[in-house]
């Protein structure tokens, strides 16, 4: 990993470093802003290519056996070229998530189609597998033998997944009592070691940033440009699963917002090479607990934002201070996009929704449904534009905000309709049929 591959520039005072120059925090000393990758090779995303070539490459991949070969990252790894020899990634085989056609959901929200980027799909059931394979990829290389993270819970589970599947030690500080015990359970199974601290999630990262300052451990939170690198093939792939047709719209949970920054990237990045003829349209929408980019885009047009203390039972997205809100502004101006903020009831009737389609959902990517109703709603996306929701996390990433919102009876309960409140019955056939009766007449 040299020069000849990449650099790093700054976002804000757009200093370029070289890539083993960087600090521990990912922080440029002169202004502190994030780091974005900048490639300098002819193989990498700003130079003109084949791009047919490289479609029928990144096809003829997907058959392949080769654990390279078969993620849905590195299959793409002509457009990031950050490491010195690919061969040695550590993959867990991540990507390749299906996108799947939403027909209830469509109706519900008056769309002729509407599509789901289910990003839940991946090996530790959540979009971060995607960013985590590339940056733990470029911290081994580099010799760490730790890695670290602060986590609402997604990011834990998978940076601990790759460390030990990259033979590598993991700690986790994750804020007490504000995460899902699903998410907890799997940084726990996967032997990182785990420190709930008695703060919210930007207090963890405060705390994250000393530790990294102190001790040789490799920072894996999203303020890590290498994730951004690996979290864009998303937009790869659905391009691809539309045979490079580019979709109007794509919209996306917002949280410490380096989602929307990747997708950004990689839309773009297709559309210098030629690979599409068009920018999708990227909008961002928050919980109205945790929304300060919403409040940012609408104050000041995303120039400043000020942090909010976050709550929302949306747990993957109850984050008051972004790292990545500078990255998610510039990408919403270059597409056009929007960002909108949705009420807790919104969120778990639209995640109610998505289950519906016997698909499911975490409920942060549920939001992306709520806001579309509301886009809809005010004229800013056609009922028959192509709208693409990506969706972040599966549903098991918390089960009990489900059991909960199922548990709640009577008809005066928004959302009623959309509530299986298991039945304690006895054992009698003759019970179980007169529910079924009951419920083929309502």
């Amino acid at each position: 990993m040299t020069d000849r591959t990449h650099q790093l520039r700054c976002i804000g005072c757009v200093t370029v470093i070289s890539s083993e120059d960087v600090a521990p925090n990912y922080r440029c000393p002169a202004c502190g802003d994030l780091y974005a990758v900048q490639y300098a090779t002819p193989a990498a995303s700003e130079a003109p290519a084949p791009t047919d070539s490289l479609r029928h490459t990144w096809r003829q991949r997907r058959v392949s056996h080769l654990p390279l070969d078969a993620s849905g990252v590195w299959r793409f790894r002509e457009m990031l070229p950050i490491l010195r020899n690919t061969e040695a990634a550590v993959t867990l085989r991540e990507g390749n998530t299906p996108l799947y056609e939403m027909p209830i959901c469509a109706h519900s929200a008056g769309m002729t189609r509407l599509l789901a980027k289910h990003q839940g799909m991946n090996p530790t059931a959540s979009f971060k597998d995607t960013g985590m394979t590339a940056a733990l990829s470029v911290a081994r290389e580099r010799g760490a033998q730790w890695v670290a993270c602060a986590s609402t819970g997604n990011t834990s589970a998978s940076m601990a997944a790759y460390a030990a599947r990259g033979g590598m030690r993991a700690l986790v500080l994750i804020p007490d009592g504000q995460i899902a015990w699903g998410k907890l359970s799997q940084a726990m199974d996967y032997g990182a070691i785990t420190c709930q601290l008695h703060t919210d999630f930007d207090g963890c990262v405060s705390v994250l940033n000393e530790i990294v300052q102190r001790l040789p451990i490799a920072l894996l939170n999203s303020v890590n440009p290498y994730r951004i690198e690996g979290q864009k093939t998303a937009a790869f792939e659905i391009c691809e699963q539309l045979h490079f047709e580019v979709p109007d719209h794509v919209i996306l949970p917002g949280g410490n917002l380096a989602n929307a920054s990747a997708l950004g990237k990689g839309f773009l990045e297709m559309h210098r090479m030629g690979l599409t003829n068009k920018l999708a349209r990227i909008s961002v929408v928050q919980a109205v607990g945790a929304n300060p980019f919403y409040r940012a885009i609408h104050e000041n047009a995303g120039t400043s934002m000020q942090p909010v203390i976050a709550q929302t039972r949306a747990t993957a997205i109850r984050i008051g201070n972004p790292a990545s809100w500078r990255k998610a502004a510039d990408v919403l101006r270059t597409t056009g996009g929007w960002c909108e903020q949705v009420t807790e009831e919104e969120i778990a009737i639209a995640k109610a929704q998505i289950g519906a389609e016997g698909i499911g959902c975490e409920p942060a990517s549920a939001v992306t449904l709520a806001g579309l109703r509301k886009f809809r709603a005010d004229g800013r996306i056609g009922r028959d534009d192509t709208v693409v929701l990506v969706l972040t996390g599966h549903t098991l990433k918390d089960s009990e905000y489900t059991l909960e919102f199922h548990k709640q009876n009577g008809s005066d309960a928004p959302g009623h309709e959309l509530r299986k409140t298991p039945r304690t019955l006895d054992a009698s056939a003759d019970d179980v049929l007169r529910v079924l009766e009951f419920e083929q007449r309502s």
